[in-house]
């Protein structure tokens, strides 16, 4: 049975949820204290390597996305308005493949160029559990960062463990090197309160075999503040039926402001769990694989199946994203 609603460490949104929680959420998001948005994970070469070995092929493959039967918390304090800005992408020459149809509801990715090696799976460890997401590599100060949602590195107040990046996985393999996290990272009202319109997260990775991240896979571009309304891209790789992980999927269309619940960018895209965290692209040139990121993967409704929502990249964001790179 498919289950379009559910993406990487899944959330589902129920309205009845929604409508109880949310003034409670957003009265707890006014009052919070400044919230814990930096988890030091693998600080050693040890620890790197050790979350690196965890990760064989079998428990790539085995990892499963963590769906939820109730939202991790009601939207609460919508975005604020910034001025619009953005980072060039630095992504190497890949291979241009053939031009795939616009819109896309869902398929895999045969274009080629850059996503295909700045996108990537996530893995980490959950409560016990082993569990898939998915990530990209953008353009850093540090060489270092990946963007994903904010369940993906933190969920149920809980931030994860065993956390690594695998660029250009495909069916349990790592290309381009499994990257373990040094650092992980939410946006503030993320980490405080789990608000769903800032799930977003990040992670600084730590060298491999003496070279960093963008070094090996380049890294995309951002925008921020850029607005409502714009065709764009978003690339994944689902696990649950009817996709199995193996391989990086995308849509693409012109999206919409989310009309519910949340300010987040509405498209129509069938992705499903383990999706969560890929990459958004406004600009996105299909002839280079290029382009700036301006969303990631995060929800859908169970009652509004083949649509996915992205969270707004505003100043909230940014911060998240100047912080991570300079971590």
């Amino acid at each position: 049975m498919r289950h379009p609603h559910h993406f990487g460490a899944g959330i589902l949104l129920a309205v009845g949820a929604l409508l109880t929680t949310g003034t409670q959420a957003a009265t707890a998001e006014a009052r919070a204290a400044t919230p814990t948005t930096v988890r030091t994970l693998a600080a050693t070469a040890t620890a790197q390597q050790q979350a690196r070995d965890f990760w064989t092929p079998d428990r790539m493959r085995a990892a499963a996305p963590l769906d939820l039967l109730a939202p991790a918390a009601a939207p609460g304090i919508a975005q604020r308005a910034g001025k619009t800005s953005t980072v060039a992408p630095t992504a190497p020459a890949q291979r241009p493949g053939a031009v795939s149809a616009f819109p896309q509801g869902g398929g895999p990715w045969s274009g080629g160029g850059a996503v295909l090696a700045t996108s990537g799976r996530v893995f980490f460890t959950h409560q016990g559990r082993t569990a898939s997401c998915s990530g990209n590599a953008v353009t850093s100060h540090n060489v270092s960062t990946v963007l994903t949602a904010g369940h993906c590195v933190k969920l149920k107040g809980s931030w994860h463990t065993n956390w690594v990046f695998v660029p250009g996985y495909h069916d349990g393999q790592a290309p381009h090197g499994t990257w373990a996290a040094a650092k992980t990272l939410a946006t503030n009202l993320w980490a405080a309160s789990e608000s769903i319109n800032y799930d977003v997260g990040a992670a600084v990775v730590a060298p491999l075999n003496g070279r960093k991240l963008g070094e090996v896979v380049g890294g995309q571009g951002l925008k921020f503040n850029g607005g409502y309304n714009r065709p764009m891209y978003a690339f994944g790789f689902p696990a649950a039926a009817p996709y199995d992980g193996k391989q990086l999927i995308h849509c693409s269309g012109n999206t919409t402001k989310d009309f519910l619940f949340t300010t987040d960018h509405a498209m129509t895209c069938d992705m499903t769990g383990g999706s969560s965290g890929g990459p958004w692209f406004d600009s996105f040139d299909e002839s280079t694989g290029a382009g700036l990121q301006a969303s990631v993967n995060s929800f859908g409704y169970t009652f509004l199946p083949n649509k996915l929502y992205g969270p707004y990249f505003g100043d909230e964001v940014k911060s998240l994203y100047e912080q991570a790179q300079t971590a």
